[in-house]
């Protein structure tokens, strides 16, 4: 399924979603990577996160002359999130511009594993084409807090 490159590519059945919301999230998300910072590799990527509590957060790329330094989109927008009092995440939209769908990097698909690891993952971009999936697709076998059962707990408010 993911050797062609077709408009849509369902890797599973996913969460339902409104296509109201739909649209709101791919809208925030092709906004706010017009705010991203990328100086250096001149590659604006936006993100639109909807928690549980149904709000949205915008996040984007921002980019460090060190660049181990850098932030991506996702993790700007559920950082956001997290400092807003938020602890669960029910999808999140990512848009590159690119002719196709771009996938999250490992690390924010570790981020995001432990704060929604059903959560819905849409990657858009400037054509038709996307990705949609739940994270536990895009990170099988993710290492989270249920590995830690016993060792720390996380707070949820």
């Amino acid at each position: 399924m993911l050797g062609a490159q077709p408009e849509h590519r369902y890797l599973m059945p996913t969460p339902p979603l409104s296509a109201l919301v739909c649209r709101r999230l791919e809208k925030v998300a092709r906004a706010s990577a017009k705010n991203s910072y990328s100086p250096y590799s001149q590659f604006p990527v936006g993100a639109a996160l909807l928690a549980a509590s149904g709000r949205i957060y915008p996040g984007t790329n921002v980019e460090n002359a060190s660049y181990s330094l850098c932030n991506c989109a996702e993790r700007t927008a559920l950082f956001t999130a997290i400092a807003q009092g938020e602890r669960e995440i029910r999808a999140i939209v990512i848009y590159t511009p690119t002719p196709q769908a771009a996938s999250p990097c490992g690390a924010c698909r570790q981020v995001l594993n432990e704060f929604g690891p059903q959560a819905l993952v849409i990657s858009i971009c400037q054509s038709r084409d996307r990705i949609e999936a739940p994270l536990d697709q895009w990170l099988p076998l993710a290492f989270g807090p249920k590995n830690l059962a016993g060792k720390a707990s996380r707070t949820r408010r």
